[in-house]
């Protein structure tokens, strides 16, 4: 009798875990349908490690209610250089175009780049990120992300964005990958009126000695031979190197070379920025920038002159001295 009411119990609970296992396996293949038919996504969650943003684009409405679209596949435009060189006075003259917004300085854009530079240079570190799952892919797509929304929503939406911070051009090769479709603006200037213009006006930059011309050109020649050699690798047909002597005494011809690289219509608009300024739709200066905008005047190409004799003068002294 024992025996018997053993089996029985045997029997009840070998049909129990059959029915569970049934049913188990049952809700798990209805699980991966609903997985499936959401496409990887459950409760807001990635089930599996293959990553897909969730959106390739993102809008934004002008004051006129006109719907504007920006993804990374857009024509962005990176205006860059050593400071004191014109990229304010570039970017100016972009934003007075009336399908072009600039903004002012992100400043946070080259500083993210940097610290990427960092990352990826350092084996160590590089190793650790890798082990937390943090891939350069990763981090690409972060980067990408991050920065077009900082350029996208730091200022009124226009049909073509632009991003003017100086030393965002020394990453211009990473820049060109994430961003297969912009282009590079970068200034350069005679590296002697460049210095003149930091130490006189007090700029404060980085890693620039503001009391020593010497240090200041020696700094200036190493980040313009950073940018100006990914501007030639990158190639011609993303990268235009803009001379700011150029554009001061031919502002009409240098301003249609660049609207033909950038393939922007061209507008006279562009060659009278200082009277958009301030205004609406027009051209935005921070409180900290205090530069007088002038085009073709003799006090500029006097003021040229004089700084690039005065700091001529001035390195001379320092090589004696050294």
């Amino acid at each position: 009798m024992r025996l018997s009411m053993r089996r029985i119990v045997q029997l009840i609970c070998c049909a129990i875990a059959t029915m569970m296992a049934f049913h188990m396996g049952h809700h798990m293949w209805e699980c991966q349908q609903i997985l499936n038919e959401n496409g990887g996504w459950f409760h807001g969650r990635r089930t599996h490690s293959v990553m897909k943003p969730e959106r390739e684009e993102f809008v934004m409405f002008n004051s006129n209610h006109i719907e504007f679209r920006y993804s990374k596949n857009m024509p962005l435009i990176f205006i860059g250089g050593v400071p004191r060189s014109g990229t304010t006075l570039m970017r100016a003259m972009m934003d007075a175009h009336p399908d072009i917004r600039c903004g002012e300085e992100t400043r946070i854009i080259p500083r993210v780049l940097a610290m990427r530079q960092v990352w990826s240079k350092s084996e160590r570190e590089k190793m650790r990120l890798n082990e937390a799952g943090v891939t350069d892919q990763v981090l690409d797509s972060a980067l990408q992300a991050f920065i077009l929304e900082v350029i996208a929503k730091h200022g009124e939406p226009a049909k073509f964005l632009c991003n003017k911070d100086p030393f965002t051009l020394k990453s211009l090769i990473y820049l060109s990958r994430l961003f297969s479709k912009s282009k590079f603006i970068l200034m350069i200037r005679d590296g002697r009126a460049s210095v003149h213009s930091m130490i006189t006006r007090k700029v404060t930059i980085a890693g620039f000695d503001l009391s020593s011309y010497r240090d200041c050109i020696i700094k200036w020649n190493r980040a313009i031979e950073i940018m100006y050699s990914q501007c030639i690798e990158v190639g011609p047909s993303r990268c235009l190197s803009v001379y700011y002597e150029q554009l001061v005494l031919h502002p009409k011809k240098t301003m249609e070379k660049i609207m033909t690289f950038l393939d922007i219509p061209w507008s006279d608009a562009v060659l009278h920025h200082e009277d958009l300024i301030g205004k609406a739709g027009g051209v935005s200066l921070s409180k900290c920038v205090c530069i007088l905008f002038c085009l073709c005047s003799p006090f500029l190409r006097t003021l040229c002159g004089y700084a690039i004799h005065h700091v001529h003068d001035q390195y001379e002294k320092a090589l004696s001295e050294w």
